[in-house]
């Protein structure tokens, strides 16, 4: 399944300023965001938004609903959680995760 290339051109217009820094990269079918060469968020290949959080901050987030922990190969990914496209409706919550993702894609040490 190919990404949702509106929800990636909605993450560009978001990013504005910081756009100049960020490297688009076509990963596990979905295109992902790096800042510092760290993952940020990703537009989800199967649909809606990964987002990279600090794994102190995950429990609070998930709600099991809207926002679940991010699942690959059958293993939880402690510090990523998948936003439901429904979730993302609102530019303002969008805007919130891709916020909460850069900040700590760039708190990381530079690859």
């Amino acid at each position: 399944m190919a990404y949702d290339e509106e929800l990636a051109d909605r993450i560009r217009d978001l990013l504005g300023p910081a756009l100049p820094e960020m490297v688009e990269k076509k990963m596990f079918g979905g295109l992902a965001f790096l800042a510092g060469g760290n993952m940020a968020v990703v537009a989800s290949g199967h649909g809606g938004l990964m987002v990279r959080v600090d794994p102190a901050d995950a429990d609070r987030l998930v709600d099991g609903e809207a926002v679940t922990r991010m699942v690959m190969g059958g293993r939880e990914m402690r510090n990523w959680l998948r936003i439901t496209t429904e979730a993302l409706d609102d530019d303002g919550v969008l805007s919130g995760w891709i916020e909460r993702g850069l900040a700590y894609a760039r708190s990381l040490p530079a690859k």
